[in-house]
């Protein structure tokens, strides 16, 4: 990068020389092909209104998010794609269940235009072991364990 430099400078200070002599002004423009956009340090910062619009507690935040990537990530930058690749929602429309921590929500901070992220809600608490493979998503966030229905009907119909 230094010979780079170097060429470049030389490049410059010969071009401005012979310029300068005809009178017009010299300008020269290096890019990379991509940049990191700036974000400003607001769109990180924490609205206390969020919470109000998406329905959720900030005194008892949700433990766990479900995320699912519905846009393509084809056409966006490096850094976007290593984010999906690293949260493991390389598929469209599959739902995954992160952590509600900090180093996992900026990295949803990143790609929040891709993805749509839910609160996962507990109706009958947190499933055991043996109930976790009678259980499943709906629609709506929810974890439905089957085996917990189908008793509670059992002991409707008893009555």
């Amino acid at each position: 990068m230094a010979g780079l430099g170097r060429v470049l400078t030389s490049a410059t200070a010969l071009a401005k020389s012979q310029l300068e002599a005809a009178g017009r002004p010299v300008y020269m423009v290096c890019r990379s092909k991509f940049t990191r956009s700036r974000i400003p340090p607001q769109v990180f910062d924490e609205c206390s209104k969020e919470h109000e619009k998406y329905g959720g507690d900030p005194e008892q935040p949700h433990k766990l998010h479900i995320v699912t990537r519905i846009k393509s990530t084809k056409g966006r930058p490096y850094w976007e794609k290593k984010v999906v690749k690293s949260l493991g929602i390389q598929k469209s429309h599959e739902p995954r269940i992160h952590k509600n921590t900090p180093s996992v929500n900026n990295q949803l901070k990143i790609i929040k235009h891709l993805v749509r992220i839910q609160p996962l809600k507990l109706p009958n608490g947190l499933p055991s072991e043996a109930e976790m493979a009678d259980s499943h998503l709906n629609s709506k966030g929810e974890l439905v364990v089957k085996h917990l229905q189908t008793a509670a009907v059992k002991e409707t119909v008893a009555l």
